[in-house]
This record gives C-alpha cells, sequence and structure tokens, in this order.
C-alpha cells in the first residue's frame, strides 16, 4: 500500500474523499499526489516543520523519513491522548511500512476509544484484507454502518470479492466506491483487474485511472497481485513490469515481482530486482530474506534429465538423488498417460533441508506451514531431514505437487484452487492407498457443524478461511469431492472437468455441464455419498477422546490386559488416527508384553497400512515381520519408509540385508550406498555390503573397491579379506 497524506498547498486543487482521519492541513498534499503532481513532494516537504506534531508526521511519512514520522506521531499522541484520528493515520504508516502487525495494536487502541470510529474500522479491514482473514468484509461493514460514505471500505470488499474469486460481487462493490467518490482510483484499477482476468487486452477502467493519475502503475500492481493468487505467474510478472514502467518508483511492486521471478526459477533478473528496490530503501523482510536466500543457492547442485530438473542442497544431494529421482520419473510418466497431456519443458524440483529457507522460497517469509509449493513448472519442497521423522511423507508431497503442473499448464492456470487442490489429494491416494492425509478432528469437527462450504464457494475456504483450521477442512473436502466424482462418474470426468475450466468456464456451469445438475444438487448428493464414511467417526469422536485418555494412562501403568479390552472397543471409533498415541501402537506395546507377537505384527501392520509414518513403529513392524520369515513384507515396509524419511542409516542397511536375501542386488547396491551417506557408526560393514550387493550384480570392478574400502576403514576384517580372495579369484 502508498500512503494517503496530503499538504496545505495549492488550495485551488480539488480535495476529493481523502483518507480518513487525515489532518485538515495535509489534505492539499494528498489531492496532489492523487492527480500525479510532482509538487506533492515539495508540499509534504513544507509539513516537516509544522508546529502540531501530528501534521509534522504526516510531511515526514509523505518524504520517505519514516523513522522520524515515527516519533512525530509519538509526540502527537502524548499531546492528544484521547484523540483515535493520530492512531489511525500512525497505522496506516505502518501499513505502508510493510508493519500490519504494528498498525493493527493502533487501530484497535482507536478502536477502544472510539468504538464506532470508521477510520479505525477501516484501518482493520485493510489489515485483514492483507493477511487474507475472513474478517475484512466484516470489518469493512462496519467502517461503512458508521460511516456509508467510507469508499475505500467498498474498495477492501471489492479486493476481497475477487480474491474468493466472484468477480461480479467485486465489480459491485467497486462501483460503489466510485458512487461515492469518482475518482477512486483503486476502485478502478479493480474493475480493470476484472477485465484482464478475463483475459480482455487491456481494459477502459486503466485508462480511466490514467488519464487522472497518468503515473498510476499502482493499477497494474493491483492487477498483477490477482494474477499470482491466482497462480497466473507470468501475467503477473507482465502486469508488475508495466506498472514499473509507469512509476519507477514502486519498490513494493518491484520485489514482489523479484519474488516471483524468483518462484519461476529466473534467479539472476529476481536478484537484480530484489537488490535494487533493497538499495532503493525497500528492505522489507520478504526482500530481504529472498536475497539471503538468493545468495545461497551456491550451496545446491542441479542434475538434469530431459524431463526433469532436480535441484539439491550439497550436503544431502547423493542421498536423496536416487530416490526423488525415481520418484519424479514415476510420477510424470504417471501423470502423462493420465492426464493425456505431454508437458512442453522440464518441471524444475527444488529440494530444501531448512524449512525456513523453502518458505521464504515459496512466500518470501519464514512461517510457512506448508509442504511443498507449485509455480508452474517448477515445484519447491521440504526435505525428508526438514521436518521431524515421520511428520510427514515425502513422495506423496511430491506427487502432490506434481499433479499441480498439469492441472494449471492443462488449464493456462485457470483451475479453482479448491479443484486442483482435491486433485492432488485424489493423486496422492490414488499413487498409493497408504499415502495422503486422514480424517483429522478439524474435518470431524466441520462434519459435525455442518460446515463444509458448498462446491461453488469452496475457493472461500483456501482463500479466506474462517478459522485456522478451514485451509485443511477444505483440503480434505476437496479431495473428497475427487474421489466421490472418480466413484460415481468416472476418473475422465475430472479430465473433463480441466478443460472445462480451461474454457473460463465457472464451478457452476462446470458442475451443470458435466453432471447435468446445479451445484446446490451436486452439494447435496456429495454430502449423502460422504455420509455414511465418516457417521462412525463422527458419532464417537467425543466418547473416543475421553476415553483414549484412559487407554494412554493403562499403557503408561502397563496394564495390558486392560489396554487390551478398551483398545479394541475403541480402535474402529476412529479407525484412521495414526498419530502420536495411536490405539494401533498402544494394543501392539500390550500384545508384545504378553508374549503374542502375530497380534502385535497384526496391528501394526493395519497401522501402516491406514497410513502409519512414525519411524521407530516401522522399523519395529519391519523387525517383527523378518523375525517371521516375511522378508518381502518387511522389505515393503522398509520401502515404505524410505518415502518418508531416509535419514536413518540401521534401516538403510536391513533393507540392504532383506534386498539382498530377497535376490535384489541392485535394490541393495542403493540401500548400502545410501547407509554409507549417513556416515555409519560401523562403515567397514556397509562397504562389506556394499560390495557383496555388487557381486551379486556383477559389477565386479566396484564390487572390489567396495571391499578395499571396507578393509581401510578396518584393516583386520575377515568377512572382508574372504572376499576380496574370492573376488581376485574371479578376476583370475
Amino acid at each position: 500500500m502508498k500512503p494517503l497524506i496530503l499538504c496545505v498547498c495549492l488550495a485551488s486543487a480539488r480535495v476529493w474523499a481523502q483518507a480518513p482521519a487525515t489532518p485538515q492541513a495535509a489534505l492539499a498534499c494528498e489531492a496532489l499526489r492523487h492527480k500525479g503532481d510532482a509538487g506533492h513532494k515539495a508540499c509534504y516537504q513544507r509539513l516537516t516543520t509544522a508546529n502540531d506534531p501530528a501534521v509534522q508526521a504526516e510531511g515526514l511519512w509523505g518524504t520517505g523519513d519514516f523513522r522520524s514520522a515515527n516519533d512525530a506521531f509519538r509526540a502527537a499522541l502524548k499531546i492528544r491522548p484521547k484523540d483515535p484520528a493520530a492512531r489511525v493515520r500512525w497505522g496506516r504508516m505502518y501499513l505502508d511500512h510493510w508493519q500490519a502487525g504494528e498498525a493493527k495494536e493502533l487501530f484497535a487502541e482507536a478502536i477502544k476509544l472510539q468504538a464506532d470510529y470508521a477510520p479505525a474500522l477501516l484501518g482493520m479491514a485493510l489489515v485483514a484484507g492483507e493477511q487474507f482473514e475472513s474478517e475484512a468484509i466484516k470489518n469493512a461493514e462496519k467502517a461503512l454502518q458508521a460511516d456509508p460514505k467510507l469508499y475505500e471500505a467498498h474498495e477492501v470488499i471489492a479486493r476481497v470479492r475477487l480474491e474468493d474469486g466472484s468477480p461480479d460481487k467485486a465489480a459491485e462493490a467497486a462501483r460503489k466506491a466510485l458512487e461515492i467518490e469518482p475518482e477512486a482510483l483503486d476502485a478502478m484499477a479493480l474493475l480493470g483487474t476484472v477485465d484482464l482476468l478475463d483475459d480482455k487486452k487491456d481494459s477502459p477502467w486503466m485508462a480511466r485511472a490514467l488519464a487522472i493519475h497518468k503515473g498510476y502503475g499502482k493499477a497494474y500492481a493491483i492487477a498483477a497481485h490477482f494474477f499470482i493468487i491466482t497462480r497466473r505467474y507470468e501475467e503477473g510478472i507482465a502486469m508488475y513490469r508495466k506498472a514499473l514502467e509507469l512509476d519507477p518508483s514502486l519498490n513494493d511492486a518491484r520485489s514482489d515481482m523479484g519474488v516471483n521471478l524468483m518462484r519461476l526459477g529466473q534467479e539472476e533478473e529476481a536478484h537484480k530486482q530484489l537488490e535494487q528496490a533493497y538499495n532503493n530503501g525497500y528492505q522489507n523482510p520478504e526482500t530481504v530474506n529472498s536475497l539471503r536466500l538468493l545468495d545461497s543457492m551456491k550451496d545446491y547442485v542441479t542434475f538434469k534429465t530431459p524431463a526433469t530438473i532436480l535441484v539439491l542442497h550439497k550436503k544431502e544431494a547423493e542421498l536423496l538423488r536416487p530416490y526423488f529421482q525415481a520418484e519424479f520419473d514415476r510420477a510424470l510418466a504417471t501423470y502423462e498417460k493420465k492426464y493425456k497431456f505431454k508437458l512442453t519443458k522440464p518441471v524444475q524440483l527444488e529440494i530444501y533441508p531448512n524449512h525456513e529457507d523453502f518458505a521464504v522460497r515459496t512466500l518470501g517469509m519464514p512461517g510457512l506451514g506448508a509442504l511443498g509449493v507449485t509455480f508452474g513448472y517448477t515445484v519447491a519442497m521440504d526435505s525428508p531431514s526438514g521436518r521431524k521423522p515421520g511428520q510427514w511423507h515425502w513422495a506423496s508431497t511430491m506427487w502432490h505437487e506434481l499433479s499441480h503442473v498439469y492441472a494449471l499448464e492443462m488449464t493456462g492456470h485457470r483451475v479453482p484452487r479448491w479443484f486442483t487442490e482435491g486433485l492432488a489429494v485424489f493423486e496422492e491416494t490414488a499413487a498409493a492407498p497408504d499415502w495422503g492425509d486422514r480424517l483429522d478432528p478439524g474435518a470431524i469437527d466441520a462434519i459435525k457443524k455442518k460446515a463444509l462450504l458448498p462446491v461453488a464457494e469452496l475457493d472461500r475456504g483456501f482463500m479466506h478461511p474462517t478459522n485456522p483450521g478451514q485451509v485443511m477442512v477444505s483440503y480434505f473436502q476437496g479431495g473428497k469431492i475427487c474421489n466421490f466424482i472418480d466413484q460415481k462418474w468416472g476418473y475422465d470426468k475430472m479430465i473433463a472437468m480441466l478443460h472445462d475450466f480451461a474454457a473460463k468456464m465457472t464451478v457452476a456451469q462446470v458442475i451443470q455441464k458435466e453432471f447435468q445438475m446445479a451445484p446446490e444438487e451436486f452439494d447435496k448428493q456429495f454430502l449423502a455419498w460422504l455420509e455414511p464414511q465418516v457417521t462412525k467417526t463422527v458419532s464417537n469422536y467425543d466418547d473416543w477422546r475421553k476415553r483414549i485418555k484412559g487407554l494412554s494412562e493403562n499403557v503408561k501403568a502397563k496394564k495390558w490386559d486392560d489396554v487390551i479390552k478398551e483398545g479394541e472397543a475403541i480402535r474402529d471409533f476412529y479407525s484412521e488416527y495414526v498419530e502420536l498415541g495411536n490405539v494401533y501402537d498402544f494394543l501392539a506395546q500390550a500384545w508384545l508384553a504378553k508374549g503374542d507377537k502375530a497380534k502385535a505384527t497384526k496391528e501394526l501392520e493395519t497401522y501402516s497400512k491406514i497410513g502409519g509414518r512414525d519411524p521407530q513403529t516401522l522399523k519395529q513392524l519391519a523387525d517383527l515381520q523378518t523375525e517371521q520369515g516375511r522378508k518381502k513384507e518387511a522389505a515393503a515396509t522398509l520401502e515404505r519408509l524410505n518415502l518418508i524419511y531416509l535419514e536413518d542409516e540401521s534401516s538403510h542397511g536391513r533393507l540392504g540385508k532383506l534386498h539382498m536375501d530377497l535376490g535384489n542386488a541392485n535394490g541393495a547396491i542403493r540401500e548400502y550406498q545410501a547407509a554409507l551417506q549417513l556416515k555409519p557408526v560401523d562403515p567397514a560393514a556397509a562397504y562389506l555390503g556394499l560390495a557383496g550387493a555388487y557381486k551379486a550384480a556383477n559389477r565386479l570392478d566396484d564390487a572390489r573397491e567396495a571391499v578395499v574400502s571396507a578393509l581401510e576403514a578396518a584393516p583386520g576384517f575377515k568377512p572382508a579379506q574372504k572376499l576380496l580372495l574370492e573376488l581376485s579369484g574371479k578376476e583370475q
């Protein structure tokens, strides 16, 4: 956001509907800047010597001296501690200086002083809008109730409606702003954005805004925002370029363009734009963090094939590459057949061992909760080492994100967020039944409260969630809708829907075309399909929560008979729960304590089949299966663990031995190589295992080299000496 502040020059200039709470002395400066008149700079400069610190603050803010303006606002509050206006203006400056948290506090203070103070309510709406919070519209409506002439509140509503994918409602709100203030430039920009998103080459609304302010590049920066959030990144970058052509001083747009160039893998230009914004004084966290990350990219290595570009950190590249490349290739080959679509260039997959680096790579800021993000042909995701062991399934995440590549490219990036996310969730479990996420407490609560969104409004659950868990509930709902479509009409219907979205059809139009029913009827049928699948869990959830606490206490007390009785009674109340403190693990512990390994194994196999991911639990299952002579099943369990966590040296060693016993020499080679990458306590044994695998694969030179490495690690290692003699005999 740019500051909306003014000065006392050229009193004859038209004074339009200025930013609320602006001091009277500053109004003319705002009028000048609104027109793009260069005289606004001198106007603000004159205000910097005003006696009133509130007016002085406006001048300092307008000249870009944020630090001094901050001091002036603080002085203004000391003089008028019960005046909400100065707090609102100070908050607006913080918003202009990328500090939404501080702005919100000041707006809240102003509301405490005067509950119906419209400028403060507008400020709260602006903060909520910047942070994609559902409260934005509510606060804007409160502001309009307090002051019906507050056109900026209509602009906030228009922006949120457009973010929710409702261009008609957005246009209606923008027109209301213009009815109040005919020169409301942001309202014109939003109407122009509606046209541009509809693939019009340009818009008369943009021309109208530029007729008022010929350098109003912000109009195209606003448009760029909407192209970016709808994942039309290249078009968004083109909008940023247009914005900067009109106004090179738009450093926020320059920074945003740099971040998005980085998203598309155009690091050189990204660095140039971000550095320029930084040198111009725009040093917000996104700019600073992105520059630091770009500087650290020297620590990454790139591996290329005709269809793939795999980017890995040097410290783990050799460990990860065999596993990631295999899944990368398998996913692309699978999707090309399923989607009947051939990508036109290689897909770049970037793997970050530091989760905060991944977050900066995708959003410019640390703290991102996601595991992977797709930007067209570029995918970024966490490394298995970037999260706690067992916290997530890296292969499932990769397949999820690569599904987005196809959905976005097939539709020209016009697919609704709910559908591409739902399709990707569907594809996770289509790749393997134990992948993907289970029915979680958030989804159970939403189903119980009948809070699932209508299909025509499901994007709102991603863009402006009403509670912290709604995004995850929307993922669940989107995935289930795709399951519903697949079961009732077949997979090809989902491919047909992608083509419909590519033709710019709305959700309602697509539902009508493909299923011959209105969205409301679709919702009704979907809920009827979903209900029998979840009723048992939903109805028993509260009881399950209470009783599993007692079950946990019995485990701690080692009351194994009670654990078995109660565990078997409540296990199926919530059969999909496989997180920490699950019934399957409790029952397995009880059966092992009673000496019944067969029943313990059965519980752990169910845990694994449903999607349990704890490495220690899966290793325990593999050990039990191995003890029972079920080596094939044990190998499958450890292979599954590889798709969850790769930094367990002992698991690789065990799997290497199992593969050798099962006659899979190449699998054993991969596992022993992985074990060695993890610097094992006993490298000689790992090298010997690798040598034996090479020998089984008839790679005798490699076998000899490995056995020599074993002897270098342990010169008196007799099994290695014996194998070396055998290999020497073969060479003769």
